[in-house]
């Protein structure tokens, strides 16, 4: 890489930016997702802009983009791929499916049943897909960007827990400001700006910066910071589910990942914070509410946790 770790993570926001106008933290957020090497839930209404993102993303990195659209009759091999018999042969022939590429758009996750929405675990997990007792490697770097509409929409179907968890971040997008808008209408009013969207980094490049983002120094104390979080959830009168062992995991790599793009080779208890609610508050389940409103709640509570900790110097 012939520029330091830190400017080619900023370079690659700026460059993301030029297309997804406005909310600059959002950008920032995918970034660390894709530098920590785990995979973001987009969650929000249609319309502001997630699959933009998730394309401008793929742009800039140079990397091979596909699409899946979620829908109650989408099968898991639709997503993984099947083996198909050849007559000829008398042998079975697999037929690779969309998910091997290295970002996959998995759009309205929340529309296919959760017997689809498996198909992605092990994927996720692993970067590999299981078909006929045979294992097939994912190409590298693999970035699921995911999005859901909320759950008061018509058919759609709530993530199961061990799905949501496989998640490194959950991002809300919102309505962008009036001024924010008009930049959007102006820019394609002739052509979308995707279009003139030149790479900055290959395939090469985002893997350098992902075992650039894992040798960030987390010190004794922001570690336990950071533990203390997640154990805080799990000890909350109010969860039914607090944070597993794999969100203190992602808290840690997010949060290296986070202090690798703001130009530092430590982790700060600000990095932390920052990745707190997005890494958190998706994997928590909360008792007796529903789960649009639990979604807000378990917000709350990782505010609530935070507020509550001393905040290491």
């Amino acid at each position: 890489m012939d520029q330091a770790p830190s400017a080619a993570g900023a370079q690659l926001v700026r460059q993301v930016q030029r297309v997804f106008v406005g909310r600059p933290e959002v950008v920032r957020l995918v970034v660390t997702g894709l530098l920590a090497g785990g995979h973001v839930l987009l969650e929000d209404v249609p319309g502001v802009g997630k699959t933009v993102l998730a394309r401008a993303l793929a742009r800039a990195i140079d990397a091979e983009f596909r699409r899946v659209q979620f829908t109650p009759d989408l099968l898991p091999g639709d997503i993984v791929g099947v083996s198909i018999y050849d007559p000829a042969t008398g042998a079975f022939h697999y037929k690779p499916g969309p998910v091997f590429t290295q970002v996959l758009l998995a759009d309205e996750i929340n529309r296919a049943t959760p017997r689809a929405q498996s198909a992605l675990l092990e994927a996720m997990n692993d970067g590999q897909v299981s078909v006929d007792r045979e294992t097939h490697p994912l190409p590298r770097p693999f970035f699921v960007i995911a999005t859901q509409n909320p759950y008061e929409f018509e058919g759609t179907y709530p993530l199961p827990e061990s799905q949501l968890d496989r998640f490194l971040l959950r991002v809300r997008i919102g309505y962008p400001s009036l001024e924010d808008e008009r930049r959007i209408v102006r820019a394609q009013q002739e052509q979308h700006p995707l279009e003139a969207l030149e790479p900055v980094l290959g395939a090469p490049e985002v893997l350098a910066l992902q075992a650039a983002a894992r040798r960030v120094a987390l010190k004794d104390a922001v570690l336990d910071y950071a533990l203390a979080i997640v154990r805080g959830t799990r000890e909350h009168k109010g969860l039914t589910l607090g944070a597993s062992p794999r969100a203190s995991l992602a808290l840690t790599r997010a949060s290296q990942a986070h202090a690798l793009l703001q130009g530092r080779d430590f982790v700060t208890p600000d990095d932390v914070k920052a990745l707190a609610g997005p890494v958190l508050a998706h994997r928590l389940l909360t008792s007796g509410v529903d789960a649009e409103a639990g979604g807000a709640e378990a917000e709350r509570v990782v505010a609530g946790v935070l507020e509550a900790l001393d905040v290491p110097v």
